[in-house]
């Protein structure tokens, strides 16, 4: 990315961006339209991500969002409606957005998921919801298919049990969800902020330039033979070892205390 990207004087009309420390919490701010994605909000999402891959003091990105529900996917009315936040030339589209990010997202799911909104839940690293939340792809019920959705899918859930949800368009519980790989745990409603919270200071606690470089080549090697993957990978440990992280790291297991990832990764 050659231009460096701000959030300053930037209005965000379909979402809202808040950073505490090193998590930026980006919420989906269209709770009256069932946060249904238009192209503002599609816009607004990228910029954010893009803008969380550039800072390297960011080293969680939550997904959150507004009203009762999550994301009832694409907005099929396609209103008008514009923002100030720049479009980001060759952007990619938010699967890869997340993927190609290379830091822990968290979808922090507080309703029920539909259709297109299984983009973020299936390309993000991990996914909290409420049990009673649902999960459904509708698409072929309106006479669609969510094509766009399974690339994320088939790589969560068992393919089976994936061919079977989007076959019949029927939702499924957080139970299920939660059995089927769909999401890594549900929990009561008055339970998500901490669950979510505690994650994310976890995660954010631990070695950010390791956990950026593990990331990359976990997407790298999934796309790649198993005979291929086991020298690119060989690769990786070599280089792992030679990083900041992994000096420090050491370093304070041998001396006998935490490890200080701040005085490695200041810019």
């Amino acid at each position: 990315m050659s231009e460096k990207l701000s959030l300053e004087g930037l209005n965000f009309e379909a979402t809202k961006v808040d950073i505490n420390k090193n998590i930026l919490t980006l919420t989906l701010n269209r709770p009256e339209k069932k946060n249904a994605l238009n192209n503002v909000m599609m816009n607004e999402i990228n910029y954010a991500l893009a803008y969380a891959k550039q800072e390297r003091s960011i080293r969680v990105v939550i997904i959150a969002a507004a009203g009762d529900i999550f994301c009832a996917g694409a907005d099929l009315r396609r209103q008008k409606s514009e923002s100030n936040v720049p479009r980001l030339k060759d952007a990619d589209d938010i699967s890869l957005a997340l993927r190609h990010l290379y830091k822990p997202v968290i979808c922090k799911i507080q309703g029920s998921v539909l259709a297109g909104a299984l983009l973020m839940v299936t390309n993000s690293t991990h996914a909290v919801a409420v049990k009673d939340a649902q999960f459904s792809a509708p698409e072929i019920k309106r006479g669609l298919w969510p094509f766009m959705v399974m690339a994320g899918l088939f790589r969560v859930m068992p393919k089976r049990a994936g061919l079977d949800f989007i076959m019949r368009g029927q939702p499924i519980d957080a139970d299920k969800a939660e059995k089927w790989g769909l999401i890594n745990k549900s929990v009561e409603s008055s339970k998500l902020d901490d669950s979510v919270n505690d994650l994310a200071e976890e995660l954010a606690s631990l070695a950010p330039q390791t956990m950026q470089f593990g990331l990359e080549a976990y997407e790298k090697q999934d796309s790649i033979s198993f005979d291929n993957a086991l020298p690119y990978l060989q690769e990786q440990i070599a280089k792992c070892f030679e990083g900041d992280d992994a000096k420090e790291g050491i370093a304070a297991f041998l001396e006998k205390r935490e490890p200080n990832w701040d005085k490695r990764t200041k810019e």
